[in-house]
């Protein structure tokens, strides 16, 4: 069958398949080109280099594609596989499309380079991906629908299938659907659906029909389908803009698209103040999924009801190309599991491709964020370490760690002044660049990057079970340490499982909208006098900062009079390095009450650290690069005429 009239029964079908051209790149190269002749179509390219005429995309601006659609496309992973973008780019496919995927000579793919390595496995030079790359291979060896071409091999096509014509039901679906939100007189209705079934569209309707609607989403470039669909009754408001108006803006329906992205609290208090809400989320896809938002947030809700969509817009449900990334990609829902007690935790082999397999889909019900990045990750990045409770087949629960520290002296102590920060190592780096303990990053340490626990065994004790497993057989490492968003049940249950409260950050983080908070629990020694230091200097700290953070966690405020060596050192490090105003605002107070002489813009700074911008135009200073420099000098001449201080010692030090 030629190539044209497998194409066109494709279109008849409504489905889209996987093509993959492996060889040299050259090769690659020449048979995408005959292909392009073959068949027309927009021909959309996804690579680093424009390889032909026509459209193209780069894989990190992949998101500028969304809501758009192609006939055909080509995505060059011949130096590496960016699974995300490759995810996007097939949602953009019509029905009738082909997705050519160019890889390597098919025997050389698993030990090659790959350059994406860069962008999630915190390397100085590109690593080998196997594991990742022998999943994609079996995946393409053991699905028929793929057409495979490689160079000196025939090619293998699919097989021939008689597909019944399709008849795209998606409209009448999104109709029904539209009809009862219309119908509802109060409440929460949450719409989930995956990737290309018109989810947007149909908030979008919704507005247009009911016309007084507001929306709002994480960021208003990813509401143009929504507001297509919406037309002249499109009234976009950001998040926090619309909470900081009082009273809110009367609206019939306050439309919240991709509402999993956006912060709990701050979606918390939007439900609150509109009669009737829609809530949008995706339940798969290459940005996240969220699964774990349903079962989290909305399982609280008040008259909350669910909608659904599954009838694909741009192709059949039959569609050889979303079965097989789903399968790919693990894209598919992880399975429910009958609560058990006897799921002893143990560390999982990384080699044991279906453990990591049941890991990741929990990891991904469990948190939104979770993408396919993570498990490019979990499969090859260095350093990970992955325990289990339950076998594969019935997972109870996942930790997940990451290895830090071990940084060289001399880079902690760059780390420490600011002047450097070598990627990767968050928590190491944070205590090393915040808290102002340069250890912190040269002691060995491991960092839980994720935990979940299946919704069935959850309050079994088994996510406590999983860390105390790590922490027993941590005995090469100095401390464990976690980053999460504070709050108060979060931090319980790591407080319960033993770790110390070591930091709090005085900005909300945007993922969360909580303010970012560090633990850890001691493993050696070092890490016993590290986790009492930081402790003790987060006490001394927290009556300054407690002035900014709006949380009562259970910090008892440490009283300790004076301006000690370590303040003199870490005042130093502000005034003649580049440690960050914000992790130094305590010491500056402390510097500022044995001062000699006033310091009226560091206590400027310190009593509004949200309004520097002000404070600088007050100042007759050209901006916040301008005060800071400006905090700096004062704080060098504050310590220069401290009777107790040797400031050109310190000074001295630091270069």
């Amino acid at each position: 069958m030629t190539l044209q009239r497998l194409t066109a029964q494709m279109q008849q079908a409504g489905i889209r398949r996987l093509a993959v051209i492996s060889g040299d790149p050259a090769w690659c190269l020449m048979r995408a080109t005959a292909w392009r002749d073959a068949l027309a179509g927009d021909w959309l390219t996804l690579s680093d280099n424009a390889l032909f005429p026509g459209p193209h995309c780069v894989p990190g601006a992949v998101r500028t594609l969304l809501g758009r659609e192609f006939h055909h496309a080509i995505f060059d992973a011949r130096q590496g596989f960016h699974a995300e973008a490759f995810a996007a780019l097939a949602g953009t496919l019509t029905a009738g499309s082909w997705l050519l995927l160019l890889v390597p000579p098919w025997d050389r793919w698993l030990q090659q380079p790959d350059a994406d390595s860069l962008r999630w496995a915190d390397v100085a030079e590109p690593i080998a991906t196997p594991r990742f790359v022998d999943h994609l291979q079996q995946q393409i060896l053991n699905d028929a629908e793929v057409l495979l071409e490689q160079q000196h091999q025939p090619c293998r096509l699919p097989p021939h299938t008689d597909w019944p014509q399709w008849q795209c039901r998606a409209p009448q679906q999104q109709q029904a659907v539209l009809a009862q939100l219309l119908a509802l007189p109060s409440g929460v209705a949450v719409l989930t659906a995956a990737r290309g079934r018109g989810k947007s569209a149909l908030a979008g309707m919704l507005a247009g029909q009911q016309g007084n609607c507001l929306v709002t989403a994480p960021a208003r470039a990813s509401t143009g389908v929504l507001a297509a669909f919406a037309g002249d009754h499109f009234h976009f408001m950001a998040p926090d803009a619309l909470l900081a108006l009082m009273p809110p803006p009367p609206a019939a329906w306050l439309i919240i698209d991709e509402a999993a992205a956006i912060p709990a609290p701050l979606l918390q208090a939007l439900i609150s103040r509109f009669p009737r809400v829609l809530l949008t989320t995706t339940v798969q896809g290459y940005e996240g999924s969220g699964r774990g938002f349903i079962l989290k947030f909305c399982a609280g809700l008040p008259q909350v009801r669910y909608f659904t969509l599954d009838e694909p817009l741009r192709w059949s449900r039959s569609d050889p190309l979303e079965r097989w990334l789903n399968q790919a990609l693990l894209f598919d829902d992880a399975a429910a599991v009958v609560p058990s007690s006897s799921a002893i935790p143990h560390r999982a082999s990384r080699n044991d491709f279906t453990a990591l397999q049941a890991a990741y889909r929990l990891l991904t019900s469990a948190h939104y964020r979770t993408s396919p990045l993570d498990l490019r990750r979990l499969l090859d990045a260095p350093g990970m370490q992955l325990w289990l409770a339950g076998n594969a087949l019935a997972l109870q629960g996942a930790l997940w760690l990451v290895e830090e520290g071990g940084l060289d002296p001399a880079l902690a102590e760059a780390v420490w002044a600011g002047t450097r920060r070598p990627r990767g190592n968050l928590v190491a780096q944070s205590l090393a660049a915040h808290a102002g303990f340069a250890e912190a990053a040269t002691l060995r340490s491991l960092r839980i990057s994720r935990i979940a626990v299946a919704a069935e065994s959850r309050r079994r004790g088994i996510g406590q079970q999983l860390v105390a497993a790590a922490r027993h057989a941590a005995a090469d490492y100095d401390y464990l340490s976690v980053s999460f968003g504070y709050t108060e049940s979060l931090w319980a249950f790591w407080r319960s499982c033993g770790f110390t409260l070591v930091r709090i950050g005085s900005q909300r983080e945007a993922s969360s909208g909580c303010y970012a908070a560090m633990a850890m629990l001691a493993c050696s020694d070092a890490g016993e006098t590290l986790q009492r230091r930081a402790a003790h200097h987060l006490a001394r700290d927290w009556p300054v900062l407690r002035q900014h953070i709006a949380l009562e966690p259970d910090i008892t405020a440490c009283r300790e009079a004076g301006f000690t060596p370590q303040d003199a050192r870490l005042a130093a490090g502000f005034a003649w390095a580049q440690r960050p105003l914000e992790a130094s605002l305590p010491v500056l107070q402390r510097l500022a009450g044995v001062s000699a002489q006033p310091l009226p813009l560091i206590e400027a700074a310190i009593a509004a650290p949200d309004a520097l911008t002000a404070l600088a135009r007050q100042a007759g200073l050209s901006g916040r690069k301008a005060l800071i420099a400006a905090l700096r000098q004062q704080a060098a001449i504050a310590l220069e005429t401290l009777q107790d201080v040797d400031a050109d010692v310190l000074r001295q030090s630091l270069k």
